[in-house]
């Protein structure tokens, strides 16, 4: 068909010749930078429309051509033969809070590195703070009392100071927003009770089911978690058999929430006062699912650390039991309420 335009109007000038030469239609593309426009269009036309992932395509060792024609021809071989996979699309109301949770997390990664900046260039200065925490309120009145030897050097410091607070102000406003928000999602209830566990606060409750979705979509534990990127990978052939890191084939966000939260089962189990007055709210079911979480994974957390394990292999294989206790609560909400 040649190339085709990105306006609406190309679009609809392009299925009215399709539909012209056939009767049914499927559209299928690749996920990319530009969202999900275009499949929503398609399907709010009621015509069939997958998206799916570049890293998930066949490709042949040897191709070493690349070509909007050779891409458009390969993607209709190999919808027509079903070695595709599709993509979730999430709505259009859990895309924006997706949206909110990571515009979050560069917040938080551009407030810390500014105050990388700032430590760096007090180093290079020989201005050392002698005090213990650092970005506590001690440590800001130092850094209001501080003066560089020369004019320059203070107006850099000044401007690495002011860099710091524009970016915690920012946080703040994104963290406001993103509590008032919430309660009006249609899966905040599944946010809410994840915070039965341990250490899965709001924050990270509320990472996981924007960056997955609806977790009931998965029939089994195991599309889960490889989602999640946390199963092994594995090269075996024959009677040998060899597993090695887990593949990181799915959500970084999702994953990196996960295994924040792993950390805290290296301490003994115990139900803190703050988790046990995030616990009056919820059934007496998901309850029993966090108790029994907590009780199963610090006992699995010690018991890998005994046998030697790296603590990173350890919190990996925490997390992974963690997605299995997390799903369990998801099927809970979605029954009770």
């Amino acid at each position: 068909m040649g190339r085709i335009g990105t306006r609406q109007c190309d679009i609809d000038m392009l299925l009215r010749k399709l539909i012209s030469k056939a009767k049914q239609l499927v559209f299928v593309h690749e996920a990319g930078p530009c969202g999900y426009w275009l499949y929503r269009y398609l399907t709010k036309k009621k015509l069939l429309c997958w998206v799916v992932a570049p890293s998930l395509v066949p490709k042949k060792a040897g191709d070493r051509v690349k070509t909007d024609r050779r891409d458009a021809i390969q993607l209709a071989r190999l919808m027509r033969s079903g070695d595709l996979t599709p993509v979730y699309v999430q709505q259009v109301e859990d895309e924006a809070i997706r949206d909110l949770t990571r515009a979050r997390e560069d917040a938080v990664r551009d407030l810390k590195a500014a105050k990388s900046r700032l430590k760096a260039f007090l180093l290079r200065q020989d201005i050392q703070y002698e005090g213990r925490a650092n970005w506590g309120p001690a440590h800001l009145r130092w850094l209001a009392e501080v003066v560089c030897p020369i004019p320059a050097q203070q107006i850099v410091f000044q401007e690495y100071v002011r860099a710091v607070s524009e970016h915690e102000e920012r946080l703040q406003r994104l963290k406001t927003e993103l509590h008032e928000q919430a309660p009006a999602w249609r899966l905040y209830p599944v946010v809410q009770a994840l915070q039965a566990m341990r250490d899965v606060q709001f924050t990270v409750a509320v990472t996981l089911i924007a960056e997955l979705g609806d977790l009931t979509r998965f029939d089994n534990l195991r599309q889960l978690m490889s989602s999640l990127g946390l199963t092994p990978s594995e090269y075996s052939s024959g009677e040998r058999r060899r597993q090695g890191t887990i593949t990181k084939a799915g959500n970084r966000f999702a994953r990196r929430a996960l295994i924040e939260g792993a950390w805290s089962y290296r301490y003994p189990a115990k139900v803190s006062r703050h988790l046990q007055v995030r616990l009056e709210m919820f059934p007496k079911a998901i309850q029993n699912i966090g108790w029994n979480a907590q009780a199963r994974l610090c006992k699995r957390f010690r018991h890998l650390t005994a046998r030697g394990k790296n603590p990173n292999q350890v919190v990996v294989a925490i997390a992974r039991e963690m997605a299995a206790f997390i799903w369990a609560i998801t099927h809970k909400v979605h029954i009770t309420r």
